[in-house]
């Protein structure tokens, strides 16, 4: 897909991404060989040919299937440092990364070894590239509550690298208020808190995280349109929604860009960002998913630019950063004006 440069030099924030989920084939097919881990792929083409799926469980299960490989901290290392080089290339100023830890402390996999090898990358993006970060930590939701408990007993000693918690996988069937217990001991610990609804599931689910779980954003979000009264109380209350539009397609979600919510998420006043969600298996990064929402739904570049300030906006950064990075992108959005 062709960027334009506009969208390219954009200064922007990723705030839904996967790590998981950027698991390119190339290096899965690396690591699987450096572990001594037979995969069901002779080559990395196989691996590419897996990634062609039409609805999220068949997502989920090449995606469990793939973490199988990571073992070591440097496997979390790489995966983090991949993406992240990624990022830095298509101008993403800060990244807020959620991680399944019990996609790996289930196979036997420390925590410590995943957010060491995880957060070890993010310092070093954070030196070497001025990109500042969040991360993460998500309750797989097809499992139960107290098992999302273990989890977050797991994490007390790293409180100081976590930033917030969110809930994702099989949404379907697993409602917000599920763990409305274990979200409300994660705020009572100082985590922000955030949650998938309305991707798969029905608004009622986006109802429940935000007066349950008390989210202060909602990723995905797309069928908050089907309820009137919830949208205007949402964009009321400026909750973030992080949309990924090529996630959407590739699960048919939503089987036409053309007919995306987007731009009627953004006509209703809510608060809309773009992002990549699990970019290595839906065929872009934070770029093209902007660049397929610009072309699809004829957005003006004043709208991309208002997607990208609400990144800003909507992110759990200091006051400071969120000042400087939003006056980064006022002076960019200047210079393409005075070479108009």
């Amino acid at each position: 897909m062709q960027i334009s440069k506009f969208i390219q030099c954009l200064p922007k924030a990723e705030l839904h991404l996967h790590i998981e989920g950027s698991f390119e084939p190339e290096l899965m097919f690396s690591i699987a060989q450096r572990n001594n881990i037979e995969l069901p792929f002779e080559k990395v083409e196989d691996i590419r040919a897996a990634y062609n799926f039409s609805n999220l469980q068949d997502f989920l299960n090449i995606y469990y299937q793939g973490m199988n490989v990571l073992q070591e901290k440097q496997d979390f290392y790489d995966l983090t440092l991949a993406y992240l080089q990624r990022a830095k290339l298509q101008n993403v100023r800060h990244v807020e990364i959620f991680f399944d830890p019990q996609g790996h402390t289930e196979r036997g996999i420390e925590f410590y070894t995943v957010i060491s090898g995880i957060y070890a990358a993010l310092e070093f993006a954070q030196e070497n590239y001025d990109m500042s970060f969040r991360l993460i930590m998500c309750f797989l939701r097809h499992l139960s509550e107290e098992a999302a408990f273990v989890t977050l007993q797991q994490a007390e000693p790293f409180r100081n690298k976590l930033f917030a918690v969110g809930l994702d996988s099989s949404e379907c069937g697993h409602p917000p208020s599920k763990f409305q217990r274990v979200f409300s001991a994660a705020r009572n610990q100082g985590y922000r808190c955030v949650a998938h609804a309305g991707e798969e599931g029905p608004p009622s689910y986006i109802r429940e995280a935000v007066e349950l779980l008390k989210v202060d954003r909602i990723d995905h979000g797309n069928r908050v349109l089907e309820d009137e009264q919830l949208t205007r109380e949402l964009a009321q209350a400026k909750i973030g929604f992080t949309v990924c539009p090529m996630s959407n397609y590739r699960l048919q979600v939503v089987r036409d860009y053309k007919k995306h919510p987007l731009k009627r998420m953004l006509d209703s006043g809510l608060v809309v960002t773009v992002n990549s969600d699990d970019p290595a298996f839906f065929g872009g990064y934070i770029n093209e998913n902007f660049e397929v929402m610009q072309n699809s739904l004829h957005l003006e570049n004043a709208v991309v630019a208002d997607l990208a300030r609400a990144s800003f906006t909507a992110a759990f950064m200091e006051n400071g950063r969120r000042v400087q990075l939003l006056k980064e992108l006022d002076t960019y959005l200047d210079q393409q004006s005075n070479n108009q």
